[in-house]
């Protein structure tokens, strides 16, 4: 396939495309602003490959999406500011990126009649005490980033209703794995078990997530852009659930460090207590999760002891600063 993929140069969108450039040989065209999250070190062992294209540029840019388009078959866009704890602190480049980022993509794809897919996240649902969200499920935003996602979800919905784009859209539950920025909290928490610095556990550390490995949520976004009807919603959820307290233990005992390193900090406000999706609808195009939590937290944990050129510049440069203001206090060396 020729595909324009959106914000590829980030943690999911990068392995989404070492997916489909290694495994399908797929014509890939990245689209990226390169903003501290998105970085061109993820790219790095398919920048070479034949097909592949890479223009530095924002999805809410008319000009710049049209240029990345050009010949495309189908958009996936991943493009998005994601971290919660920023959207509270700066919503405003959540509201340009993610929703009106999303329109402009929109626009691009119903003048050229491609393919679109949405990655959205289990966030737009809200919080759930017992069960699963299904695709059916009422959008219940808790934060300024789910509520931009939701906004663009929606945005989405209408573009198939009233211009007929053949558009999906693809829910998934908490990623984790190699080349995730360490704001977030397995990598956050790995970093700093390595390096002995206090790992940080929003309140009581019983919010419960679906965790879901990086390269099965690439292999279901797959599954819905080759069989994905339009307008339809897929939600992906991981294998296993499991409460953050608990990650951070096991990321303790694989790590070797000390369990008197946990700090317990003030909550996030407004923070949403458990995710759960139902993932029934994706499975019946053929995806089935292959990584269980506790082989994907190994093979994590083992890609950052391996990888200190990827994340070392990243600990000592914005993110240090980042750090400081969000914890109160200063990372080691």
């Amino acid at each position: 396939m020729r595909l324009l993929v959106c914000g590829g140069a980030g943690f999911i969108g990068s392995n989404f495309v070492r997916a489909r450039v290694r495994e399908r040989a797929d014509h890939v065209t990245v689209l990226d602003k390169l903003t501290y999250a998105g970085r061109m070190e993820n790219l790095q062992d398919v920048a070479d490959a034949p097909g592949f294209r890479f223009v530095h540029g924002a999805i809410e840019d008319p000009e710049a999406v049209a240029d990345a388009i050009n010949g495309a078959e189908a958009v996936v866009n991943f493009a998005a500011e994601t971290h919660v704890d920023r959207s509270i602190a700066d919503p405003d480049a959540f509201v340009k990126t993610n929703t009106i980022g999303t329109y402009v993509l929109l626009e691009a794809a119903r003048e050229r009649d491609a393919r679109y897919v949405q990655i959205s996240t289990d966030e737009v649902y809200g919080s759930i005490e017992d069960g699963s969200f299904t695709e059916s499920s009422p959008l219940a935003p808790s934060s300024p980033y789910s509520a931009t996602k939701a906004g663009a979800d929606l945005l989405v919905q209408s573009y198939v209703h009233t211009h007929g784009v053949h558009a999906s859209i693809c829910r998934g539950s908490n990623n984790y794995g190699p080349y995730q920025y360490p704001e977030k909290l397995i990598p956050l928490m790995v970093l700093n078990a390595l390096h002995g610095d206090a790992l940080p556990v929003y309140g009581d550390g019983m919010q419960v997530r679906n965790w879901l490995y990086v390269g099965d949520f690439a292999s279901a976004i797959g599954q819905v852009l080759e069989a994905g009807a339009p307008g339809e919603v897929y939600n992906v959820g991981g294998p296993d659930e499991c409460a953050n307290i608990e990650i951070v233990r096991r990321i303790i005992e694989l790590t070797g460090a000390e369990k008197e390193l946990i700090e317990h900090v003030r909550d996030r406000p407004g923070h949403d207590r458990r995710y759960s999706l139902c993932s029934e609808k994706t499975r019946a195009l053929g995806w089935e999760p292959r990584v269980r939590l506790r082989e994907g937290l190994e093979r994590t944990v083992k890609w950052y002891r391996e990888n200190e050129p990827w994340w070392e510049p990243i600990r000592s440069g914005e993110y240090r600063e980042y750090y400081e203001r969000q914890y109160g206090r200063s990372l080691r060396s």
